[in-house]
C-alpha cells in the first residue's frame, strides 16, 4: 500500500503564511510528478502546483508570485510554501503523487486525505 499524509493546514488571516507538507510512505518504488490540488465548496478539484522529479514546477495562473513548491526526495515529501494569502485561497488542500510501486507496475495517481486550509479575519 501507499499512503500520503498531508500536514500544515489550518486558519490564517488574509496575508499571512502556511506551509504544507505532504509525506509519502509505503511500497514506492519511484516517484514521478507531485503536486498540490485544491477544492472549494461548490468548486471542482484544480491543480494549484506541481513539480517533476527534475524540479520543473508550474503553478495555476491564481498563486504565481505567492505559493513554492518543493520536494525531497530522500524523504519522499513535497512542500507548499504558501504567501500573501488570501480569502480566495481557502479550500481543501490534496496532495497527488504519480508513482510506481514496483518496476512491474505502470505510474498510478495517488491522493492524500485532504487538509483544510482557511483564510479570514
Amino acid at each position: 500500500q501507499v499512503q500520503l499524509v498531508e500536514s500544515g493546514g489550518g486558519l490564517v488571516q488574509p496575508g499571512g503564511s502556511l506551509t504544507l507538507s505532504c509525506a509519502a510512505s509505503g511500497n514506492i518504488f519511484s516517484i514521478s510528478a507531485m503536486g498540490w490540488y485544491r477544492q472549494a465548496p461548490g468548486k471542482q478539484r484544480e491543480l494549484v502546483a506541481r513539480i517533476t522529479n527534475g524540479g520543473i514546477t508550474n503553478y495555476a495562473d491564481s498563486v504565481k508570485g505567492r505559493f513554492t513548491i518543493s520536494r525531497d526526495d530522500a524523504k519522499n515529501t513535497v512542500y507548499l510554501q504558501m504567501n500573501s494569502l488570501e480569502p480566495e485561497d481557502t479550500a481543501v488542500y490534496y496532495c497527488n503523487a504519480n508513482l510506481r510501486r514496483s518496476f512491474r507496475y505502470t505510474f498510478d495517481d495517488y491522493w492524500g486525505q485532504g487538509t483544510q486550509v482557511t483564510v479570514s479575519s
